[in-house]
């Protein structure tokens, strides 16, 4: 888990890595990322990529700008996935009609 404070920093030296625009370019920001402060710091992070590697590999068969797609698309997806749980364990709504706007 990353501290909250870390976050932007942490997001935005981890987008080196998913936004780059090879294999090898990749694997370059994720070694670098080792070798960084805040990669000494979580270095769980760098353990994840790893054990997640052979399924990040395919990703960069694609052009750059169907990436962002898929990525926005997973998290698009991660958004809609949280509002369903929230409404569907609310457990009253004023009406029947709010009710079906949720699903």
């Amino acid at each position: 888990m990353v501290n909250y404070k870390d976050r932007k920093r942490v997001a935005a030296q981890l987008r080196l890595i998913y936004s780059a625009p090879t294999e090898q370019g990749a694997r370059d920001a994720l070694d670098a990322w080792t070798d960084s402060e805040i990669g000494r710091q979580y270095p769980a992070i760098k353990r994840q990529w790893e054990v997640a590697w052979e399924q990040v590999i395919p990703f960069f068969a694609f052009p750059p700008e169907v990436r962002k797609v898929i990525y926005t698309t997973n998290m698009i997806e991660s958004i809609n996935y949280q509002l369903r749980k929230i409404t569907k364990t609310r457990g009253h709504f004023p009406t029947d009609d709010a009710r079906s706007l949720t699903r």
